[in-house]
């Protein structure tokens, strides 16, 4: 790609950030439109602006066109990512709840650890182009899908101002205990594991001099480990309580946290070690997320497209800039490479401590809220 449109790898790199800083950007608008229109529309123009960007990345001969269609198309992405999670809310709550957002929940962690893979085995038979052509076919199968699938789960609300009504729903968010809670505990975590996806190849290739082949077998184990978990939930939550899964997913990314902590400390590690804690941390993702997810979103039926858009705009934030920290300060040490895993691991142990101050008294499930049994 860099060769074709005569730019520099630097600037050739920045079309992954460029979609996730649009994708950011997007979510807040997406939620507010979605409590005001209904779901279905907001995902047709979302998905529809995806399509129609991913069209124009594909045939883009210029490097500005291109980063300009995979911001905008970030925008269009935003719908699904608030959408999903919206929509779960509106049907379900509480333990059913858990199970939906457990598999969306190993959609959302898997994607970025599998999609590299499929992308580079595309170039390799055909060319650069030929990921954006392959985006732009997934995106008009899911308006397919839609259509044929997707009910309309929300009454619409417009009788406010947008700007009234986004600043009443952001103080109704805020005004709830319990989902300031669940929120501490979504953000960290994604700083974590972002930060290793962003050293990952450098950790194992430059540190502990693997192969490239090799590499892809080992990250391919943390992609498991997030397929594992997010099966491991599904049937834990229709066994045991919210706060009891919560408290075991805190207990588990703490433990994984613990040993990278003294993995900096020694500078020094056999490499099992230091992976099996990351292949832990990522079996964790997938039963904190969902369970917290829901958790925030409980007690907001009425708005639960706007507050879907803040869990997504403060995860997307809060993991590129882990990603992008984990980037500047590595050194080719493995204290830089594990540093922000487990500090993330162990500030989010340490909010969950913290629940009788942030967030005191019973949980809220509003079941008379449901669109449908």
């Amino acid at each position: 790609m860099v060769d074709a449109l005569n730019t520099t790898l630097s600037r050739g790199q920045q079309i992954v950030g460029v979609f996730m800083f649009g994708m950011a950007l997007g979510q807040i608008p997406s939620g507010l439109a979605s409590d005001r229109f209904g779901r279905l529309p907001t995902i047709y123009t979302g998905m529809g602006i995806f399509v129609a960007a991913a069209v124009v990345a594909a045939v883009a001969n210029d490097m500005e066109l291109l980063l300009a269609a995979r911001f905008v198309q970030g925008i269009g992405a935003a719908s699904a990512i608030v959408i999903s999670r919206a929509v779960v809310r509106d049907i379900a709550t509480g333990k059913d709840a858990a199970r939906l957002m457990s598999l969306m929940t190993m959609i959302f962690t898997a994607a970025p650890v599998i999609a590299p893979s499929i992308g580079a085995l595309l170039v390799a038979q055909w060319n650069w182009r030929a990921p954006f052509v392959a985006i732009a076919a997934c995106g008009f199968a899911l308006l397919f899908g839609i259509r044929s699938n997707l009910t309309e789960t929300h009454t619409p609300n417009a009788s406010e101002h947008p700007l009234r009504q986004l600043v009443s729903s952001f103080r109704e968010y805020f005004s709830h205990r319990q989902s300031i809670f669940g929120l501490l505990l979504l953000v960290l975590p994604p700083a974590g594991y972002m930060s290793i996806i962003a050293v990952s190849a450098a950790l194992t290739i430059e540190i502990y001099d693997f192969t490239i082949t090799q590499y892809g077998v080992i990250f391919a184990c943390a992609g498991l480990s997030i397929l594992a978990g997010s099966t491991a939930n599904r049937w834990l939550v229709m066994r045991f309580d919210m706060m009891q899964l919560i408290k075991f997913g805190v207990a588990l990314i703490f433990a994984s946290s613990a040993q990278l902590v003294v993995v900096a400390w020694l500078d020094s590690a056999p490499f099992w070690w230091v992976w099996s804690c990351v292949c832990l941390y990522m079996f964790t993702i997938a039963i904190l997320m969902p369970n917290t997810t829901v958790l925030a979103l409980d007690p907001l039926p009425k708005i639960a497209g706007v507050a879907s858009s803040i869990l997504g705009t403060s995860q997307n934030i809060v993991g590129a800039s882990g990603a992008i920290l984990g980037a500047l300060i590595y050194d080719g040490s493995v204290r830089n490479a594990v540093i922000i895993m487990a500090s993330t691991g162990m500030l989010t142990g340490g909010i969950f401590l913290l629940r009788p101050i942030i967030a005191p008294g019973p949980l809220l499930h509003h079941q008379d809220a449901l669109v449908r049994d």
